[in-house]
């Protein structure tokens, strides 16, 4: 019997070997102790990383300030495993700047040891390879995918004054009115002007975009008739909506949102564009399997407790919780839809 459970050349392979050579046939008792030895052996053959997490202290990173949706994800992921692990200590630490970058890459630079991890969103990890002329990390090598935590949808708002009531209506003014009206974003190369960019491809429209530093921000610019549109993350819309200061127009997620079921998707408006804001963990890119498979056991089946969802709908975000080839493949997608948006719309940070 030989039990390889690293991959390579291990004692219990030596074992069996040794056994092999013996021309004289094992009697009962021996056999059950060799059997046993060779199980034991096994077990401690397996790779000792995943029973080593979490450490002490664990750092959890978030790419933005105190209070930003990534912020509040952490936090949320944070006090859960504190609950599961309370020997161990988890921080959420704030790095914000450049665009999410500088957060992003302390994760890519810490140790690979599951004693640093971190969340981030699409612009990070995808996006902006494409917007920046150098990254001083690279998302595909530098950075393990552990889990994507919550997809989020972002909703087309209009300034009442359009009087538009659908998004057909609000592409027809546009083009009676190319260049006339503004649409708002949270920062250049954010998912929001890319989203707004590419209805103006896709409807072959053309609007000037206004950038603001926040959500709140861009809707309050929205509702003062500064800027007439927007594509903005949901969370930020919905109140001034309900309140009757803006009208939503559509979501940007590929399907109707649980939490707005009455709203239409751009879809099924005409305008065939799938913008999804998501957030995920992540962690160093040497992150060995183990460790990586067993942070995502823990924070894939978090994020699915009940109180957990119920605090995410409360921020209009569905639980995920893939796996970590899903979740690479969520990323290299970001990098797929948004390439020929940036190049027909010559989006530049630098």
């Amino acid at each position: 019997m030989a039990i390889n459970a690293s991959g390579g050349p291990n004692r219990v392979c030596l074992v069996a070997s040794r056994a092999g050579r013996n021309n004289k046939p094992l009697r009962g008792t021996q056999m059950l102790k060799r059997i046993a030895l060779t199980i034991l052996l096994a077990v401690f053959a397996l790779p000792a990383a995943a029973q080593n997490w979490p450490p002490k202290t664990v750092h959890i990173i978030a790419p933005f300030g105190a209070g930003s949706t990534p912020d509040i994800v952490a936090r949320l992921i944070a006090d859960q495993l504190g609950k599961k692990y309370p020997d161990s200590t988890f921080i959420v630490e704030n790095k914000a700047g450049a665009s999410g970058n500088l957060g992003t890459e302390a994760v890519a630079r810490a140790a690979a040891d599951g004693a640093t991890i971190g969340v981030s969103i699409g612009g990070p990890l995808a996006i902006n390879t494409l917007l920046f002329s150098k990254l001083p990390y690279d998302p595909a090598k530098d950075i393990a995918a552990i889990t994507q935590l919550i997809t989020q949808p972002s909703a087309l708002a209009v300034n009442n004054e359009l009087n538009v009531k659908s998004v057909a209506e609000l592409i027809a003014l546009l083009k009676a009115n190319p260049g006339k009206y503004n649409f708002a974003s949270i920062g250049n190369g954010s998912l929001s002007q890319l989203a707004m960019e590419a209805i103006a491809i896709k409807s072959g429209t053309r609007m000037l975009h206004v950038p603001y530093t926040s959500s709140p921000q861009a809707i309050s610019a929205v509702m003062r008739n500064d800027a007439q549109m927007g594509c903005l993350p949901a969370i930020s819309v919905m109140v001034q909506a309900k309140a009757g200061k803006v009208k939503v127009l559509a979501v940007s997620t590929a399907t109707r949102s649980p939490f707005l079921p009455d709203v239409p998707t751009l879809k099924e408006s005409g305008i065939d564009i799938d913008a999804d804001a998501w957030i995920g963990l992540i962690g160093p890119g040497g992150l060995p399997k183990p460790l990586i498979a067993a942070i995502n056991k823990d924070v894939a089946a978090i994020v699915k407790l009940p109180d957990v969802r119920d605090r995410l709908a409360a921020q209009l975000m569905a639980p995920v919780g893939n796996s970590p080839e899903e979740f690479r493949a969520v990323i290299d997608r970001e990098v797929e839809r948004w390439t020929p948006v940036i190049k027909a719309a010559n989006v530049q940070v630098n």
